[in-house]
């Protein structure tokens, strides 16, 4: 009697709760190990995939090399020039397709987090700052409309080609392309966070929690720490993985009009802007990134449906 008295006085975790509602959504379980996939493919591929993904053959290698098909080319082309050293062919100059997927994938990610880890931050701190200070709220909305309003490509494009040549000098033509992009990016995608934020932060802080730490002599920096921000975890970590997926795409656009990352330097937007001139011929060169950047983006938007619904309460009791 007294142990089933105990078990049944033991609250069950929150966090049980969400798992249990997020193994329910078959989209985002499904999308989470795509996304998880597809993240371990691009970091480990290339420590196993031992072909070089800049290397360019010369003399006689560059003629046998160039041009090679995809080994399922052989199932209707029998005479297909294809090589089971380079399982999804070579580009023009001989380089290995696959080997480039997956250095282009690992950029294209890794600028789609760090995007999203700045587009974050900026986004929680206006959102906290305007929902919680009601003197900054008006100044504070007005600049996230201000920068709703700008043509965000168009002004992106232009920050590229001012200040690519300067970073570039400073850091490198990789680090500071890197740089470059990961900031336009961040800078320009704050806004939707930051008005999810405030709309939370407005509500969460007339709750009585709130209204009794004030009423002890709470500082401010301690209520927003302590009892404002751990109360919006939850659209913030949608927000993280929808960001993720805007961020891979704007990079790929502005590598696709060639605002990007140098021509020796792949990502998944470059191999689709390489293979533009080319793709009546050989479409698998357009197919393979594109094909690439829609499960990533496809995956992360599931994922991020999935958290939507396992985080909010009163979706998780349905």
């Amino acid at each position: 009697m007294t142990d089933l008295t105990t078990t049944a006085a033991q609250p069950r975790s929150q966090w049980l709760d969400v798992w249990d509602q997020f193994k329910s959504h078959r989209g985002a379980l499904m999308g989470g190990l795509l996304f998880l996939f597809i993240v371990l493919t691009v970091v480990v591929g290339p420590w196993i995939y031992w072909n070089d993904a800049k290397f360019v053959p010369t003399g006689r290698d560059f003629l046998k090399l160039r041009d090679m098909r995809p080994i399922y080319s052989l199932i209707w082309d029998s005479g297909a020039k294809v090589s089971w050293a380079y399982p999804f062919g070579t580009d023009n100059l001989g380089r290995d397709t696959l080997a480039r997927l997956m250095l282009g994938g690992r950029v294209s990610i890794a600028v789609g987090l760090a995007a999203m880890v700045l587009a974050l931050f900026l986004g929680t701190l206006v959102g906290v700052t305007a929902g919680y200070f009601k003197r900054l709220d008006g100044v504070l909305m007005r600049l996230t409309d201000l920068f709703l309003a700008l043509p965000l490509l168009p002004m992106i494009l232009v920050a590229a080609v001012l200040f690519r040549e300067s970073l570039s000098q400073a850091i490198g033509p990789e680090g500071g392309v890197f740089v470059l992009i990961v900031c336009l990016i961040g800078i320009t995608s704050w806004m939707p966070t930051a008005r999810i934020v405030r709309g939370d932060v407005l509500a969460i802080k007339e709750r009585e929690f709130v209204l009794a730490a004030r009423s002890v002599g709470t500082t401010s920096s301690k209520m927003v720490m302590r009892h404002i921000l751990p109360n919006v975890l939850s659209p913030i970590m949608v927000s993280a993985t929808l960001g993720i997926a805007t961020a891979i795409i704007t990079e790929s656009a502005l590598s696709f009009l060639g605002f990007g990352f140098p021509p020796d330097f792949p990502t998944w937007g470059r191999l689709l802007n390489d293979s533009v001139d080319r793709m009546t011929l050989y479409p698998e060169r357009v197919v393979f990134p594109g094909l690439l950047i829609s499960l990533t983006v496809l995956s992360v938007n599931y994922l991020g449906d999935g958290l939507r619904d396992a985080l909010d309460p009163r979706i998780r009791g349905r």
